[in-house]
């Protein structure tokens, strides 16, 4: 079997991705789920894009340790010099450099020729490696880039001390017949390769990033580059989930596996999705609520005498929880404790009690608590740190014909403060009140409401893209079996984490 790292890009590109933006802690509890996922390596940004993308990587740097943690950056001096200096701190370091190889880039956004191409590429490769032996080089749109050329510039970066040459296909216009070719023709024309590691980084532009990525994997690629979720910019990139699993599935086909713990591949999703706000569909494969749900009388009945006629994989090999155990109001702290362990979440006394606190105001409201109750609960708990707002109580006087009218209650440090609003609607006015009690003006840019449990009571996760006055925008969620408490909930915490931005 040939092992096929895993580089995990969730960090860098798919933080790229429009709403799907995190704060430093949100990293931080990323990257740590990334580790214990057990991932090869983590982008952790683009350290020169701004102070706090490299405050971002500085931090992952010191969070992780099994984990290679790499730093994105052209090919420039200030580029390499900010990436190292925010890497440099890892245990094992890497440094991601990339230039554009395709006509049409060089032509229209670098303005260069190919010979400056080859020269920026030895130069900056090679200065690098002057800080760092563990060099990526990535040939920008190398799947439009002219094969011939392509070679040269790869021979330039190995010949310079790249140790990884990536592959990208960065606007997902390749099939995958066509990324076998070009792997295929690298492998045959660019002296040194088999000395380093041939990466692919495929986008989903036309659907075909998993497919391409694991077609590379079958004529030789030894790294493949994704992100849990398939989150990225436009279309995203090829999903972490489907690539890793479809090479434990079918093992047999590709030969090959990874060092992914797939039980941890659920929690992975979950957690990613709680920090965003952004919603997996039902359908995704292998961490949607349907990936292991059977609704038709035909499958069930399958499923029922062997479980292998309908489903291809066991839920619990990605850590898909089963919720047998019922847990309701009389329930103790030592048997959530149980539950969640045997659900596969290691959590800290401060977690478990603010996780059990929310278990027993949830249980009052709902006859039985299910798995997936308590995985909203743990995947929401830090909405429960770093408050600087929290939500006290709430009135609504609401109706068609009759004042919509909301008291709020906010508790700040010591403080209770109180507010009350008129508005168009229940949420409208309470949005009002609060902003009043910031002293903030921000606006709503857009809100949705989910059901992330099952049955009447089921729990309502709301949540909110606020933006600021300075025009940052923020994400804010919350739960309840209310829908009008999860929505408050969720106003305040994104608000929370406006003011944590601005102190």
């Amino acid at each position: 079997m040939k092992r096929i790292k895993i580089f995990d890009t969730t960090l860098r590109d798919g933080e790229q991705s429009p709403g799907c933006s995190m704060n430093l802690s949100e990293k931080i509890d990323m990257a740590r789920q990334l580790e214990r996922l057990g991932v090869d390596i983590i982008e952790a940004g683009f350290a020169i894009a701004s102070p706090m993308d490299f405050k971002s990587v500085q931090a992952i740097s010191a969070a992780v340790s099994k984990c290679t943690v790499a730093s994105l950056a052209r090919c420039t001096k200030g580029d390499i010099d900010a990436a190292w200096d925010a890497v440099k701190e890892a245990k094992h370091p890497r440094i991601h450099v990339f230039l554009a190889t395709s006509d049409i880039h060089m032509e229209y956004k670098l303005k260069m020729t190919r010979e400056e191409v080859l020269q920026r590429i030895t130069d900056m490769v090679g200065y690098a490696k002057s800080f760092c032996q563990d060099i990526e080089f990535s040939a920008e749109d190398a799947s439009r880039s002219d094969p011939p050329f392509l070679a040269k510039c790869y021979a330039n970066a190995v010949a310079a001390g790249a140790t990884t040459l990536n592959v990208p296909d960065t606007v997902g216009y390749s099939t995958p017949q066509e990324m076998m070719d070009l792997i295929s023709y690298l492998r045959e024309n660019v002296p040194g390769i088999e000395n380093t590691d041939i990466s692919v980084h495929c986008h989903d532009d036309l659907g075909l990033a998993v497919a391409n990525s694991l077609a590379c994997v079958q004529a030789g690629a030894t790294q493949v580059e994704c992100t849990v979720n398939g989150i990225g910019e436009r279309a995203g990139n090829a999903s972490l989930e489907e690539i890793v699993m479809g090479i434990h599935t079918r093992r047999d086909f590709y030969q090959a596996e990874t060092g992914v713990n797939t039980k941890q591949i659920y929690r992975s999703s979950k957690l990613l999705s709680s920090i965003t706000g952004v919603a997996i569909a039902p359908s995704k494969a292998i961490v949607g609520a349907n990936a292991f749900a059977h609704e038709s009388g035909i499958h069930q009945h399958g499923v029922i005498a062997n479980a292998q006629t309908y489903e291809i994989m066991n839920s619990t090999d990605v850590g898909v929880p089963q919720n047998t155990m019922v847990l309701g109001k009389h329930s103790g702290k030592h048997a959530l404790r149980e539950k969640l362990e045997s659900m596969g979440y290691e959590l800290s006394d401060q977690d478990l009690e603010g996780i059990f606190n929310r278990f027993k105001v949830l249980a009052d409201k709902k006859k039985t608590i299910t798995g997936s109750d308590l995985e909203a609960l743990v995947f929401h708990r830090h909405n429960n740190t770093r408050r600087a707002c929290e939500l006290v109580s709430h009135v609504i006087n609401a109706g068609d014909g009759v004042p919509n009218i909301s008291f709020i209650k906010l508790r700040r440090g010591e403080e209770e403060i109180e507010e009350v609003a008129l508005g168009g609607g229940p949420l409208d006015a309470s949005f009002k009140a609060i902003n009043r009690m910031v002293n903030m003006d921000i606006r709503l840019e857009s809100f949705s409401l989910n059901a992330v449990t099952d049955g009447e009571d089921a729990i309502g996760e709301a949540v909110v893209k606020l933006e600021a006055p300075d025009g940052e925008t923020y994400t804010g969620t919350g739960l309840s079996t209310d829908i009008i408490e999860s929505s408050i909930r969720a106003y305040v915490n994104g608000i929370n984490k406006m003011i944590e931005a601005q102190s």
